[in-house]
């Protein structure tokens, strides 16, 4: 039976800027931080595990010079400062559960040179198994308080579809590491989910375990679900206006498929690809103008762009002959390649940077199997499903310093994400 359940979630404003191509390469110019933990009375596991999300949230963000060393304290003790000579900042927290029972954190940060606190403030939250967002939420703040670029990815919900049997497959909400983790849509097989706008407030996805493939959008807030289109077939929505009043869906009603913009305020569907062959997964590029999209119109799939009202296509990838699922941000695009054809074998699939305005192309991968590449709303940091062994994983790609990190799933397989 089919299960849609209510997810209370914070609301995320998160700006989208164009990506900077300038990869930063100072070594060793980032603010040395150390960490310091005053918890009492919290659960041991707990306790390694938040220690061990700040840590990594800080190192996420490419922003310090982390000191991984744990060092315990009383939180209200002064400040040892000959310990930390070395050391521009020192962030000390202290979780704690408060008289109605919610988890909380105090926390604040220590300038050093200037021997005085420059930011303090206390967190709780409702939902003990959502403590991952309290460490990634002080990060945030603290990164922010220092001016640094900005870091919204770290509060950002990441939603995955991910199989769990035959023909089954949940959709699942998370943070980005993969620590929390909720199912939202259960029973049958649920694919594809996309997010219906930066809020994060609602999301589309595909219901397959019917007679014909069935988009639905699910309001988190309102706990509803609403049945958008029905087509046979195949049916995804690849993307979202920045309006949040269109959608690009992968239809084949004609046993093809092609590309159709629906526009949800009159429910108008319009073909905007005519091909006989494989045109899918449309992103939108350069404010809704033109579409990027994967076709086999050279025999093989590689990645095309044309404009929303115009039958004119162009070729935008000329590297790789298997270039299979893509992402965009402003005029940039990300494509995942085939790099070997192994026919019994685990072939190599590297994530590649390409601009729609230039002949600009970057790898972004040395090895491995990266696939389902997803730009985060900052166009700097890049989500994708990293696949080894009989495990996946998400992957985050902070694309300004050319560093990633590797979020192992320990349960199922993740079939698509978003965020």
């Amino acid at each position: 039976m089919k299960r849609v359940f209510l997810l209370v979630l914070l609301t995320l404003g998160l700006s989208a800027s164009d990506l900077t191509l300038e990869i930063v390469k100072e070594v060793g110019n980032e603010p040395k931080i150390a960490v310091e933990n005053g918890t009492t009375g919290v659960e041991s596991r707990l306790d390694k595990k938040f220690f061990k999300l700040i840590i990594g949230d800080l190192t996420v963000t490419s922003h310090f010079n982390v000191d991984d060393k744990e060092r315990r304290v009383n939180f209200d003790d002064a400040i040892d400062q000959i310990a930390y000579r070395d050391k521009e900042y020192l962030l000390r927290y202290k979780l704690f559960y408060d008289d109605r029972g919610r988890l909380g954190a105090r926390v604040f940060l220590f300038d050093l040179a200037q021997n005085r606190r420059i930011f303090e403030k206390s967190y709780t939250v409702s939902d003990r198994q959502r403590y991952p967002f309290i460490a990634h939420k002080i990060v945030y703040d603290i990164n922010k308080v220092l001016n640094f670029p900005d870091v919204s990815f770290l509060r950002s919900f990441v939603i995955f579809s991910k199989y769990t049997g035959a023909k089954r497959a949940d959709i699942v909400v998370s943070d980005y590491t993969l620590t929390y983790q909720k199912t939202i849509v259960s029973g049958g097989l649920n694919l594809f989910p996309k997010w219906a706008s930066k809020e994060q407030r609602a999301f589309y996805y595909t219901d397959m375990s019917g007679e014909k493939p069935t988009l639905y959008r699910v309001d988190l807030y309102q706990g509803t679900r609403k049945k958008i289109i029905s087509s046979p077939g195949m049916l995804v929505c690849s993307d979202v206006s920045e309006d949040g009043k269109q959608l690009l869906l992968t239809m084949a009603p004609g046993m093809q498929p092609d590309i159709y913009l629906y526009d949800l305020p009159s429910g108008r569907l319009e073909r905007v690809t005519y091909y006989r062959g494989i045109d899918v997964n449309g992103n939108f590029t350069e404010g809704g103008r033109k579409i990027v999209f994967v076709s086999d119109r050279l025999g093989y799939p590689t990645i095309f762009a044309k404009e929303v009202d115009s039958r004119a296509v162009e070729r935008l990838v000329y590297h790789g002959r298997n270039n299979s699922s893509c992402t965009t941000s402003g005029n940039y695009v990300v494509y995942s390649s085939r790099e070997t054809n192994n026919a019994f074998g685990r072939n190599t699939f590297n994530l590649y940077l390409i601009s729609t305005t230039s002949d600009y192309i970057r790898r972004l991968t040395a090895n491995g199997v990266n696939i389902f590449p997803r730009f985060a709303p900052d166009g700097e940091t890049l989500l994708f499903i990293k696949e080894y062994a009989n495990q996946t994983g998400l992957g985050v790609l902070r694309l300004r310093y050319n560093k990633s990190y590797i979020y192992p799933l320990y349960t199922g397989k993740i079939q698509s994400i978003d965020w």
